[in-house]
């Protein structure tokens, strides 16, 4: 099975949840009205899509509706695609920049999101494209982080540089960078702890990490990437505009979008915080993360 049918697959719960609702409205109305925005409007804020998102694509939606002079509510549903597309296209950069290498990715997330095993298939996909991968086992609060990374390292067959349980994360970060340089590796990819973002030392920790990195390795491209649960809903978007504040995430790996019907927490985010989700997680198996595609994403939503 290709990544669009898996995606077509995973979406099902919010093909359920948004498209096909929005399916009925637009059939069960005869004209194009005040009345029939207002039914768009509820579906795709109780889809997670977010107030202010909502409202965005319903007003782009009424400006199309307009200047096209669409007047059968059938031909909506091609404008609200294109609407919801332009929100998800990431126009910054081409998607395949991600693979290239040297790069530094350090992973961030509260725990429970799929963080740990998100890293190992993350290091997957690189082994795919023939690179060399590192993993550092940064998240030292917790011994069994440190062997559920180690477990994976195994499994996808890539090196890990880790200390003891409660040593310094810099510390386990400064080491594996060293160890990078020496064997040449083409991406190191650093976990963190699982911080729940009331901690403020730990917050400070990341920034600590931040620098070690900007120190030792200044002109290797680095990625921040943030890991959310798409079931957990406007949850992850607050979740991410606490991380936010402190590290400057430049991509969201969204997790468990198999297990929501809300799947349109994808839109809130990128619209909301202007970061794109670069990498989504539909199933359990080492290939079921993928990079991201707006276009696919909508057309599979669709589908």
């Amino acid at each position: 099975m290709g990544f669009f049918d898996k995606l077509k697959e995973g979406l099902l719960k919010t093909r359920k949840g948004i498209t096909e609702r929005i399916d009925q409205v637009l059939v069960s109305f005869g004209k194009i009205d005040e009345e029939l925005f207002e039914e768009l409007e509820e579906i795709l804020i109780t889809s997670d899509v977010g107030i202010e998102t909502t409202g965005k694509i319903i007003e782009g939606l009424k400006k199309s509706v307009k200047e096209k002079k669409v007047t059968k509510p059938e031909d909506v549903k091609s404008l609200l695609k294109e609407q919801l597309k332009d929100i998800l296209r990431d126009n910054s950069e081409n998607k395949d920049m991600f693979f290239e290498t040297p790069v530094v990715i350090m992973v961030i997330g509260v725990n429970g999101v799929g963080k740990t095993t998100s890293i190992g298939k993350i290091a997957n996909l690189f082994r795919q494209k023939g690179k060399k991968v590192i993993l550092a086992a940064g998240d030292t609060f917790r011994a069994a982080a440190i062997d559920q990374l180690e477990i994976w390292a195994n499994r996808v067959g890539v090196e890990i540089i880790k200390h003891a349980e409660g040593s310094d994360p810099a510390a386990v970060i400064y080491d594996a960078v060293q160890a990078a340089k020496a064997r040449k590796a083409d991406v190191l990819i650093c976990d963190t702890a699982g911080r729940l973002h009331t901690k403020k030392n730990l917050m400070e920790e990341l920034k600590k990490v931040s620098r070690i990195l900007e120190r030792e390795i200044p002109d290797v491209r680095k990625e921040t990437l943030l890991v959310l649960d798409a079931t957990t809903g406007q949850n992850a978007v607050s979740q991410a505009k606490t991380f936010n504040e402190s590290s400057d995430i430049t991509g969201i790996v969204l997790t468990k979008l198999d297990g929501t019907a809300k799947g349109g927490i994808v839109l809130a985010i990128k619209s909301e915080l202007n970061i794109p989700v670069k990498l989504v997680g539909v199933g359990e198996k080492m290939d079921d993360l993928q990079l991201f595609d707006a276009d696919e994403f909508v057309e599979a939503l669709f589908a």
